[in-house]
């Protein structure tokens, strides 16, 4: 299900965790001006005022789920942690496709070390957007910390343990790297928090270690005497694969963006069959979830009554032999959700066919 909601949670106080990156910012958003401006006051540091007025736009329309999701946010900047999860999980429970909202439980969780329940949050967000690239990055940060933790409990009990020592120096060197994000990336990163230094001056770095030089080997006695020069066999190149014919390339093309259409165009008609058929027998379920759980669940959410439209734009096709790489942008429209996002589809050719096999955002 692609996101619907218009901004992105931002904290100073939690490091090493991406925030829920949600759409509305790039899309145009249905309620207009009530919205628009209870954004600028939330641009501008204004909290108060900005929960004032989405109150009062919740009270108007108490199932939109951009105006709850909204006050979640505000009541996060405002240091108010347990309303802001109250928000939150009602968010999960009358919208359980969206993975937004369990993003943001995690982020909060973790910000009270309640890790157990962050990781719970965040395997809930994968399980509903399996393609939900944020959640997945979060979750692993997640089981840094909770390794970092276990770590500390080993050497607490054996303090003279130089493996659990190890360990844990690579831990929290990791942690302080994944810190340093690059600038201009779009999903806005909590400020980092220098973790404790750990006691040696200067600490392993996962991505700096290098193996160790062989020693030089003793000085021979006596000179050896030379041995003649053998010519060097020549190496033989394997022959170059021939091009394939630029026709047969765009006629794969043609094909590959077909099936994605009729893939959204099945979705849109809520044809649950002939969506299911366009995935592969292999295809990558969330968390090695069964297929046929899977299928059921997806079943389940495309036959919820209302009407949808599903489209795809700016298809890019890259193709390798029998497996290509498909990049689009998907505009989802529904009553109640209205949302624009990148997607990428890892297909294969299968039965002469192009089948999806990966399915992800951005």
């Amino acid at each position: 299900m692609p996101s619907i909601l218009p901004k992105q949670l931002r904290t100073s106080r939690l490091p090493a965790l991406l925030i829920a990156l949600a759409i509305g910012l790039a899309s145009p958003i249905a309620q207009a001006d009530n919205l628009a401006d209870i954004q600028k006051l939330m641009k501008n540091g204004q909290y108060p005022q900005a929960l004032e007025k989405t109150d009062a736009y919740i009270a108007s329309k108490p199932r939109d789920a951009q105006g709850r999701f909204m006050k979640g946010l505000i009541l996060t900047e405002m240091n108010r942690p347990v309303d802001a999860i109250a928000v939150f999980t009602k968010l999960t429970e009358d919208y359980p496709e969206l993975p937004e909202p369990y993003n943001n439980l995690a982020v909060l969780y973790a910000q009270q070390k309640q890790y157990d329940k962050a990781r719970t949050a965040l395997e809930m967000a994968i399980r509903t957007h399996p393609a939900y690239a944020i959640a997945y990055e979060n979750l692993g940060d997640v089981y840094a910390k909770l390794a970092s933790q276990a770590y500390d409990k080993a050497l607490q009990l054996d303090s003279a343990n130089s493996t659990a020592q190890g360990k844990l120096s690579l831990i929290r060197d990791l942690i302080s790297t994944g810190n340093a994000r690059p600038a201009g990336r779009p999903t806005t990163v909590a400020k980092p928090v220098e973790p404790p230094k750990a006691t040696p001056t200067e600490p392993v770095k996962v991505a700096a270690a290098e193996p160790a030089k062989p020693a030089s080997p003793p000085a021979a006695t006596v000179a050896p005497v030379a041995a003649p020069a053998v010519a060097a066999k020549p190496i033989d190149k394997p022959a170059a694969e021939p091009a394939k014919p630029a026709g047969d390339t765009a006629a794969a093309e043609g094909e590959i963006t077909s099936a994605v259409q009729a893939w959204a165009a099945a979705w849109s008609r809520k044809d649950v069959k002939a969506y299911l058929a366009h995935y592969a027998g292999d295809f990558q379920t969330p968390n090695g979830m069964a297929r046929k759980a899977w299928e059921a669940e997806r079943q389940q959410r495309i036959e919820k009554p209302g009407k949808i439209s599903v489209s795809v734009a700016d298809i890019k096709v890259t193709i390798n032999g029998d497996k290509a790489t498909v990049k689009f942008r998907q505009d989802y429209k529904s009553a109640s959700l209205n949302s624009s996002a990148g997607k990428t589809l890892i297909m294969i050719r299968s039965g002469g066919k192009w089948l999806i096999q990966q399915e992800r955002v951005g």
